[in-house]
């Protein structure tokens, strides 16, 4: 266990660390990677993730676009010192600030899970104007019954004691991380599993997680959801166990424009296990505008 990321020994080898630099914007310190060139493309990862999460995707997506993923606030090497940039709206206006300061306008935003919810909220907040959001495996909707009261309570009970995420990393290992993705419906390599490994080990990256979920507001979002105007597509792996796939069809007829992919025999993390696959989805997407 360690407190967080080291960015000299640990980013020497994490994956793509030659396009990784550091920008301060608003209050953070970001890690950012940036791939390729032509029209950008924007890549947020979901809650207890990080930039290797597009290890695979990036490059493929970079053969014709500029594309940028970045650790979001209390997570991976981006470090966090407000819980409010842990919330949705904190973080839609965070990433907002990091895009002026990179002067970056995307043509898309990419988000993977709770990614997409960042990104939905800042396109219904006027923090970004693209007229496209790809959603992989979207966390858009509150969890359904009892779990949509207790699991936030939860996560803010956790949030607030000091020594949850340091506890949580101790016991954090390669076999806890394998069975936890497991639980999500996908099966990664040794590599995507020893990645997730280093993250939970890290009691900062913990605590970003941990602080994201229990902001999380989604019954909002959710109600939002109609005055989305930009086109939203779904890429939705149908074995995920994490964000169940009739939620996108939910999802549809709650947005004006969207639209849903399916992809079978794939889980919540479907653009680890198959990129190649995911990245065909998501250009379909970007050449139906």
């Amino acid at each position: 266990m360690k407190a967080r990321l080291d960015r000299v020994r640990d980013a020497a080898s994490w994956p793509h660390h030659a396009h990784s630099r550091y920008i301060r914007a608003g209050s953070l310190d970001w890690h950012v990677q940036e791939f390729g060139a032509g029209p950008p493309l924007l890549l947020l990862h979901g809650t207890g993730a990080s930039t290797h999460s597009f290890r695979a995707l990036a490059p493929l997506l970079a053969r014709d676009h500029q594309v940028i993923a970045c650790d979001l606030p209390g997570h991976g090497f981006t470090e966090n010192h407000r819980a409010r940039d842990l919330t949705l709206p904190g973080m839609a206006q965070a990433i907002g600030a990091l895009l002026q300061a990179m002067n970056c306008t995307p043509q898309a935003v990419i988000g993977h899970s709770a990614g997409c919810a960042v990104a939905v909220r800042m396109h219904l907040d006027e923090i970004i104007h693209t007229p496209l959001i790809i959603g992989l495996n979207a966390a858009l909707l509150p969890f359904p019954g009892a779990a949509g009261r207790l699991f936030p309570s939860m996560a803010r009970a956790l949030f607030l004691n000091p020594l949850a995420p340091v506890v949580f990393a101790s016991q954090a290992n390669r076999r806890s991380v394998a069975r936890l993705i497991a639980g999500t419906g996908s099966t990664l390599d040794e590599q995507g599993i020893a990645l997730y490994a280093r993250l939970f080990e890290t009691s900062a990256h913990v605590s970003g997680a941990i602080g994201m979920m229990a902001q999380w507001d989604l019954e909002t979002l959710s109600a939002d959801l109609p005055r989305l105007t930009a086109k939203l597509a779904l890429i939705v792996g149908a074995d995920d166990k994490a964000v169940p796939a009739g939620q996108a069809e939910t999802v549809k007829g709650l947005v004006p424009n969207a639209s849903v992919i399916s992809l079978s025999g794939l889980g919540h993390l479907a653009h680890e296990e198959a990129p190649e696959t995911v990245e065909a989805s998501i250009r379909s997407a970007l050449r139906a505008g």
